[in-house]
């Protein structure tokens, strides 16, 4: 089965280089028509020119593709609604929304400021709200939306100085977790890759043998997958390497402590039990944990 994207539109954010320039022309070179978005600042969000983004878009012009570019802030509200008029005003629809802009500001914890804790913040978790927010009517209205978000194992799983980084990342799965429920009925599919490539983000925090095993192609197929018609929806895909493997947050069966005076010390000497993963879940939504435990609670109780 081929995946192709013909008569589809994509806005691919932070697309001028890295993951977002390979996403903006492997969808382009599948057929689809694409916005190239970047601000054009540098990994840490300064500065700032909208030639970057039209350098890509004239490459894939150039190959044969149709692109644009739009130099919007992902955080600037007004900017990004201009882009997404500027899209609907040339090709009349959107269907595809890659989440791919990003900055650095890495610390340790005590020694990050709450200054470049927000504004990483700002760009990655509510810059996808905001691009999100701006596509959503169009893909309601068509019946068909796919968004991808960007995530990380810093967030998901950890990374020593990347505090802010995480929680913007780990976020981002919040976002896809309540997004795909509220699009399901209008076939909005909401999906997170979580990269492994050398990147400008990257440059210095890896070896360099290990950057070179990592292009930023090889997390194309997963990427492409997650936005395509036959889509999965609240899938986190991890990439890298040519290897593709699926994160999932899980909860365990646990164990039953009650309700006695003594309940926090049942809880500490059952707490392997509480841990153990055998029979573990991805529960469908948030209200799964509270059915899980009021059906464990009546059982107990009568």
């Amino acid at each position: 089965m081929s995946i192709g994207f013909d008569g589809r539109v994509a806005i691919v954010t932070g697309a001028a280089a890295g993951l977002g320039r390979s996403h903006a022309r492997a969808l382009a070179a599948r057929g689809a028509k694409v916005v190239v978005n970047d601000f054009g600042g540098d990994v840490h969000g300064t500065g700032g020119s909208s030639d970057p983004a039209e350098r890509v878009a004239a490459e894939i012009r150039q190959a044969g593709g149709e692109a644009i570019s739009h130099g919007a802030s992902v955080t600037n509200a007004e900017q990004v609604a201009h882009m997404v008029e500027s899209t609907m005003a040339r090709w009349g629809r959107i269907d595809i929304l890659i989440n791919n802009a990003g900055i650095l500001r890495d610390a340790s914890f005590p020694k990050s400021s709450l200054a470049d804790f927000r504004a990483v913040l700002e760009v990655h978790l509510l810059g996808s709200a905001i691009c999100s927010q701006a596509v959503w009517p169009h893909m309601k209205a068509a019946n068909f939306g796919r968004i991808l978000m960007t995530t990380s194992t810093s967030g998901i799983y950890g990374n020593f100085g990347q505090a802010s980084y995480g929680a913007a990342k780990t976020g981002l799965i919040g976002l896809m977790n309540v997004l795909q429920i509220e699009g399901a009925r209008n076939d909005i599919r909401v999906n997170a890759l979580c990269p492994s490539a050398a990147t400008r983000m990257t440059e210095g925090l890896m070896p360099e043998a290990v950057l070179a095993a990592l292009q930023p192609q090889a997390v194309v197929p997963a990427m492409l997958v997650l936005v395509s018609e036959d889509a999965p929806t609240r899938t986190i895909l991890c990439a890298g390497g040519g290897n593709v493997e699926a994160a999932n947050i899980t909860m365990t069966q646990g164990d039953w402590i009650g309700l006695d005076s003594d309940a926090p010390e049942r809880l500490a000497a059952q707490l392997d039990q509480v841990r153990d993963r055998t029979g573990d879940m991805v529960p469908p939504n948030g209200s799964a944990q509270g059915a899980h435990e009021v059906a464990h609670a009546t059982a107990r109780l009568t």
